[in-house]
């Protein structure tokens, strides 16, 4: 009896979806120093997520406000 394996082949239209439907955050920190001399400090946070997913999480997390909704004058 053989061993099968089965490989899924995912198309770059498949895994793009799935990151902007996840979405990613690549969280980085990096110093250059020279003889304890700091030459250069990148701190960088990059997110890639469409925007629907975005919102999604931003309003959970509270980044985001609530639409105003101007108040209406009634006519009596």
């Amino acid at each position: 009896m053989g061993v099968k394996t089965a490989l899924q082949s995912s198309s770059l239209a498949e895994v793009l979806d799935r990151v902007l439907d996840k979405g990613i955050v690549i969280d980085a920190y990096v110093i250059v120093s020279l003889v304890g001399i700091e030459l250069l400090s990148i701190e960088a946070r990059v997110v890639i997520a469409s925007v629907a997913t975005w919102l999604e999480y931003a309003e959970a997390v509270g980044l985001t406000e609530k639409p105003h909704r101007p108040r209406t004058a009634v006519a009596v």
